[in-house]
């Protein structure tokens, strides 16, 4: 009997149209599994940013103690804001303040962060990169207690060290001027550490060959790193200094605390008045207004740094 053998039946290929579809089908469902994993972090940009910044917005435009109705102002708040004398000295203190402390606070990240990157051990480097970060991670309402301790003018443990070696007591936190140094002083020394690990992690990512290749062409100590480092390390100041004014000019913590907006007006800062004009007056009208104002000049500042850095960044 003759064995017949039938030729295995190939299954035809799908048609284009079958393959399109599945290829439609499958996109739809990344597209959707990303939206489930974006959807949490966009529902809270919403409903804390989006939310709280348009009704701060609307709320500029009334007139509320929270007690009686909303009474519509128009542009009444915006007056007055503009005419009160301790809005406009909050908002020249805190362009002040944040011109000082960011520079003081780049410049000491930037110097430690080029020393930790020389030659030392990987332990003692360790040890050093959690020290400086520490503060960081510490309550800025905590700090300034213990600060406004130590810089008394009376029983300061700094005051108390300057005399050992003749110095008088200073008036750190009642001198018009010495109140502001020490509070951009407190800040700086908290808020330094996280611009000390950008320019930790961005030194690391300069290819070694680069300094090599600057040493050999007789660029050494300084002019190195004015020629080599700082344009390498551009993207990350500019990080460093959009995050660190940002954080600047809302400053609260530390002025509140230390001298609480004194002597006079001279640590005020606009966070300050919106705290005392909403909380301890109930103008929430027009703390609304100063909100706003703060928030147009936070995006005109980043627009303005965004802007310039593309003469003065350089990206590998």
């Amino acid at each position: 009997m003759t064995n017949i053998q039938i030729p295995a039946v190939r299954p035809r290929p799908a048609a284009p149209s079958a393959v399109a579809a599945r290829r439609t089908a499958r996109d739809r469902g990344t597209r959707l599994l990303a939206a489930l994993f974006l959807a949490p972090t966009v529902v809270g940009i919403v409903v804390f940013t989006v939310v709280p910044i348009a009704g701060s917005v609307v709320l500029s435009l009334f007139h509320w103690d929270v007690i009686d109705s909303p009474s519509f102002a128009g542009g009444a708040n915006y007056r007055e804001v503009f005419g009160d004398s301790t809005v406009l000295v909050s908002f020249r203190n805190t362009l002040v303040f944040m011109v000082l402390a960011v520079a003081l606070q780049l410049l000491i990240a930037l110097v430690l962060a080029l020393t930790l990157n020389g030659r030392m051990p990987t332990w003692l480097r360790s040890v050093f990169r959690s020290a400086f970060f520490f503060p960081l991670v510490l309550s800025a309402a905590s700090i300034s207690v213990v600060m406004k301790y130590l810089f008394n003018q009376d029983f300061g443990v700094v005051n108390w060290l300057l005399g050992l070696v003749g110095v008088a007591p200073v008036p750190w936190l009642t001198s018009e001027h010495a109140a502001m140094a020490t509070v951009i002083l407190v800040y700086v020394w908290q808020q330094f550490g996280f611009s000390f690990l950008l320019f930790v992690g961005g030194l690391n990512n300069i290819p070694k060959e680069i300094h090599e290749a600057a040493a050999l062409d007789g660029a050494t100590g300084l002019r190195k790193h004015l020629a080599v480092t700082l344009p390498l390390l551009s993207p990350t100041l500019l990080v460093a200094s959009v995050v660190g004014i940002i954080n600047a000019l809302q400053v609260f913590e530390q002025p509140y605390v230390l001298t609480a907006g004194g002597p006079g007006d001279a640590t005020r800062t606009v966070v300050m008045v919106i705290y005392e004009r909403a909380f301890e007056q109930l103008r929430f009208g027009e703390a609304s207004a100063v909100g706003v104002l703060l928030f147009v000049l936070i995006m005109a500042v980043t627009a303005l740094q965004f802007r310039l850095s593309r003469r003065f960044v350089h990206y590998q």
